[in-house]
């Protein structure tokens, strides 16, 4: 056991990835109510890291301090104000109907390699616009106006339907170029692009996510 000094900008999904444990699992060990807040300047218990694993700052680093106008001083939020699995917007329903639909007149249960393609269907099918882009592209032009970026992990996206969940890179030859696109049905367990994945979280080689939610 050992312990880490939340900085700014860090969220409990990305500390769990970093020390290879689970967002329930800190929380429940840190005692922390709410997954989706934490502050910075805390000290957060890390399992399965020796005494001697060191978390944090060096002699002479300065500790995060409060900064003028944000709430609560060293407020780190992830995901506030996020849709819930019973949460989720007409806009965020439709937009998963829509994936699940493109999907299947696409590739089925069978990647045909146009997950953009399949995404960009779908959001123009349920919203009347076009988004371009490949996999790793489509995270840069979706209309900051009709959505937003959330940060939450992708257990807890693919609880939520309609969702837009992009990737930098896979582990194939072509996802490594171009990355990888999908809509979440908010199932807990697949999303849709060209064709429809049944266990996302268990497609591995996959980093850089990013989440994004429809506002409209």
């Amino acid at each position: 056991m050992s312990t880490y000094l939340i900085r700014k900008g860090d969220t409990l999904s990305a500390l769990a990835s970093r020390f290879n444990t689970s967002v329930s699992t800190l929380a429940k060990l840190n005692k922390i109510a709410n997954p989706n807040l934490i502050y910075a300047g805390k000290t957060l218990r890390i399992p399965g890291h020796s005494q001697s694993d060191s978390f944090e700052p060096s002699k002479g680093t300065k500790r995060p301090g409060r900064s003028s106008g944000t709430k609560g001083g060293n407020q780190v939020e992830e995901s506030r104000g996020t849709a819930g699995p019973g949460q989720a917007t007409a806009a965020m329903r439709k937009l998963a109907s829509a994936g699940r639909a493109a999907a299947l007149s696409m590739g089925g249960y069978n990647s045909q390699g146009l997950c953009a393609t399949g995404v960009s269907k779908a959001i123009q099918n349920a919203f009347g616009f076009k988004v371009w882009g490949n996999g790793n592209q489509i995270d840069n032009n979706l209309p900051r106006d009709k959505f937003k970026q959330v940060n939450m992990s992708l257990e807890q996206a693919l609880k939520i339907p309609g969702l837009v969940l992009t990737w930098e890179k896979t582990s194939s030859r072509l996802g490594s170029i171009y990355g990888h696109t999908a809509i979440t049905t908010g199932d807990g367990r697949s999303s849709v692009s060209d064709f429809i994945e049944r266990n996302t979280l268990g497609a591995g080689g996959r980093s850089g996510l990013k989440i994004f939610m429809p506002t409209m």
